[in-house]
């Protein structure tokens, strides 16, 4: 079998290396971050796979990356980091297609009530009729009662995507917005005092006004200065709901509304307030404040029409199955394969068999605690990988190289096990399957490691180590071979907390159960558990809105860093979104060279008009539209890749255009621009983090999930007024090399020792077990877990036998 050879590798950082990787193995890639790792698995390997084989079928657009050649390709398959968009219309049963082939059971076995004769009919049952209407077809179904004619509940009408089987009042979303009221209203106070919160100054007495005329049209006595909570029920009603209400309608049938504002045409503070925020110019923070979302009013969340949800298929609805754990939902199709008749069963046996397969394996892959109406925006990082691993296992193809970038993440060490599973299980089909990780217990399962090194950014891009973990470790030139037999000594000793404390009393949103949890203040916390045991859910979606949540007064601000915690734009880059852009773009404007040629700062963005290429709008690329294949960015034709035009180009800082800037790393811009003051201060920060290495124009949509939570926390930390501050962050080890996260805990200890509360949601058990105090949820996922198991310093939970986190602990250190 031929390897892969690659030779002459200058992509990015690499320094013209040449290895070999073994084909049909199971191989590691790894090194500091920002070594060259993604690098070279990606923009070498995978464009050049890609490259090749498009061009082999004739397809042009994909330019080779900086390599001499890759030799024994193949067809590549890449599963990156990225989500599955935000989308709330996308759920796990969606992306999935576990809830398309529950469709199809339901279109073809699905027991309803016959709407003329009220019998109970099943579709299997009755005779089918297809008829053409104009461009479309409809299916009908004769009830086999009454002979009477229907529409047939097609797969088309078990979806909540479509017109014919989304429920209409919410469009098959589950909920509407409403308005907050008791943001809107405050009826403690009077009109003139500012009881309705959007009438704001002439507005507000122009609508006041508008309010005495339609009581005074109508001849209500008032008076002006009343408390709201001292209305009349008529008074409120024509605030809130306006003259077109039927309680005003009910109360005055003879009176003909009011036909002009100023003749107290009211149109109610909260339709109005509805209207405006629906209109495109809405104000985001204004909709955040104003309107919520509730479970809608006729399908109460279930998301179908009426006639769809009532459907059955064992006398099970299919938005119960919607809210099944993937467990539950596989015992029902087991009982399901094992009751249908056979004339069912030939109707349905391919999907009922793919459903069990589909499932099963996402259940080793340690998500059966997952239900199909899970929304895919809510996912952690781990989650969303894994539900991509199980739909790469169900091709069977073979001879494919796959490109996995660190699999492991947001995953417990109790769940790693399971995605190695479907690891091996790719490679045993004939596949390569090439990994970016840190996980040691990854490396070991390993038939071959990579080591890229020794540093980041210029001081890396080197093959530093190559073999199987026992020769990785005898290595001298490995960084984590070396690393790795280096014996660890980890703190014996743990801050106590100051005198107050976090307490959270019966939290019981999502999965969890009522639990009481107290976090210490003035430490470093780590909130630990297997995946889907809640940890997320205790800490973003009750800590951090602080409702029911005592010792939040303690704090002067709180700062959540979440994974979805950037705008995921394509302008928006590491320069831009830390702020030092602006200060570089002022450097190059007070250049001699830039006032010679009336240049100013703004013409050294490439977010606007001036001094961008206007071919490419500064991005310096354009797209290219590969019909079935996915969209390319090619370099720019005008610009060739430089964003700018000539005359900024021509000037130079230091011998550095303003694009060569953008393309320098934050460590190396520290060193050109230690006469800024203020620049250093933020660049050195983004080093402090660990994202010394990216580059100043890298986007934020090239960013990991870790990556983007440190750039955030950076912005957060630079912005500091001080005080005492909570700190919440999700993850964010995600991306670091063992010794990077060394370097990330003198940071997290630093803002601890400055007063500060930071409370970290971790699997990283390098990190855990530096915590001053974990709080550790389970026993398991989903709704097998959401318990408080243990808490206290990790040398109590490493003792204590309920905690899986503390046995992974204590193996750590074995």
């Amino acid at each position: 079998m031929r390897n892969i050879t690659i030779t002459g590798a200058r992509e990015g950082n690499l320094k013209n290396i040449s290895l070999e990787i073994p084909r049909g193995r199971l191989v590691v890639l790894t090194g500091v971050s920002g070594s060259g790792k993604t690098t070279l698995a990606m923009d070498v390997l995978y464009n050049e796979c890609q490259r090749q084989y498009l061009e082999a079928m004739a397809f042009q657009g994909i330019s080779k990356p900086e390599v001499e050649s890759v030799q024994g390709a193949s067809p590549a398959i890449q599963i990156s980091q990225n989500g599955f968009g935000r989308n709330p219309r996308s759920s796990v049963g969606t992306v999935t297609d576990i809830y398309t082939d529950l469709r199809m059971i339901f279109e073809k076995l699905g027991k309803r009530t016959c709407p003329f004769c009220g019998s109970a009919i099943f579709s299997g049952e009755c005779k089918e009729e297809t008829e053409k209407l104009g461009e479309d077809f409809r299916v009908y179904m004769y009830c086999s009662s009454c002979g009477r004619r229907m529409d047939k509940l097609t797969r088309t009408w078990f979806s909540f995507n479509t017109r014919e089987g989304a429920c209409p009042v919410c469009q098959g979303m589950g909920k509407v917005m409403a308005v907050r009221e008791g943001n809107v209203l405050h009826e403690e106070l009077s009109l003139e005092e500012g009881a309705v919160d959007y009438w704001e100054s002439r507005y507000g007495e122009y609508q006041t006004q508008a309010l005495y005329a339609a009581f005074s049209h109508y001849g209500i006595p008032f008076q002006p200065g009343t408390a709201v909570k001292d209305f009349t029920p008529l008074q409120k009603a024509i605030l809130c709901y306006g003259v077109e209400d039927s309680r005003v309608k009910e109360a005055f049938p003879d009176i003909i509304p009011p036909k002009t504002v100023a003749g107290g045409r009211v149109e109610g503070c909260f339709p109005i307030l509805w209207r405006r925020l629906s209109e495109k110019q809405g104000n985001l923070d204004k909709k955040e404040r104003y309107l919520e979302e509730r479970e809608c009013p006729e399908c109460h969340g279930e998301r179908l029409g009426k006639v769809s949800r009532q459907v059955t298929v064992m006398d099970t609805r299919l938005p119960e199955l919607a809210v099944l754990s993937l467990e539950e939902l596989y015992d029902w199709l087991t009982r399901l394969a094992g009751q249908m008749k056979e004339n069912e069963a030939a109707l349905t046996r391919v999907y009922v068999q793919d459903l069990q397969t589909k499932i099963s394996r996402l259940i080793r892959a340690g998500l059966g605690y997952l239900s199909l109406d899970r929304q895919t925006g809510t996912l952690s990082g781990g989650e969303t990988r894994r539900l991509k691993l199980a739909a790469a296992l169900d091709s069977r193809i073979s001879g494919i190289i796959y490109i996995l970038d660190e699999p492991t993440v947001g995953l417990h060490p109790k769940d790693t096990a399971g995605v190695m599973d479907i690891l091996k299980k790719l490679k045993s089909l004939g596949n390569t399957v090439l990994v970016i990780e840190h996980d040691t217990d990854v490396m070991k399962e390993a038939d071959q490691i990579i080591d890229i090194g020794p540093g980041s950014g210029r001081n890396g891009g080197c093959v530093v180590g190559q073999g199987n973990w026992d020769e990785l470790l005898l290595q001298e030139n490995s960084i984590t071979g070396k690393y790795l037999k280096q014996p660890k000594i980890y703190p014996c000793r743990f801050r106590t907390g100051g005198p107050q404390k976090l307490s959270i009393r019966n939290a019981s949103i999502h999965n969890l159960k009522g639990i009481r949890v107290d976090f210490p203040t003035s430490c470093l916390i780590g909130v630990t558990g297997v995946s889907g045991s809640g940890k997320s859910t205790l800490i973003f979606d009750v800590l951090a809105k602080g409702e029911g949540v005592e010792g939040m007064q303690y704090f002067d601000r709180v700062v959540t860093v979440e994974q979805h915690a950037l705008t995921r734009m394509k302008r928006s880059n590491v320069a831009t979104y830390s702020g030092v852009y602006e200060g570089i773009r002022k450097v190059y404007a007070s250049l001699p060279e830039a006032k010679k040629a009336g240049l100013g700062a703004g013409d050294f963005s490439f977010n606007s008009k001036g001094g961008r290429c206007e071919n490419c709008q500064g991005l310096g690329y354009v797209v290219s539209n590969m019909l079935f294949f996915e969209d390319r960015e090619v370099t720019c034709p005008v610009c060739g890749g430089r964003q700018f035009a000539d005359p900024v180009l021509a000037v130079t800082y230091k011998g550095r255009s303003i694009h060569d800037m953008l393309h320098t790393s934050v460590e190396e811009a520290a060193e050109l621009l230690g006469e800024y003051p203020k620049l250093l201060a933020i660049l050195a920060l983004l080093q402090e983090v660990g994202l010394g290495y990216l580059e100043l124009g890298q986007t934020l949509t090239t960013l990991s999930g870790g990556e983007g939570q440190r750039l955030k926390l950076a912005g957060e930390l630079s912005g500091s007024r001080g005080g005492r501050g909570l700190y919440l962050l999700d993850e964010p080890t995600t991306g670091l090399h063992a010794l990077d996260v060394e370097h990330f805990l003198k940071l997290l200890n630093r803002m601890v020792d400055a007063g500060n509360t930071v409370i970290v949601v971790e699997h990283n058990l390098q990190l855990i077990r530096c915590c001053d105090y974990i709080v550790d949820l389970g026993p398991e996922g989903g709704i097998r877990g959401g318990e408080l198991v243990a808490a206290g310093t990790p040398l109590a939970i490493m003792e204590n036998p309920r905690s899986v986190t503390g046995k992974y602990l204590k193996k750590m250190e074995e």
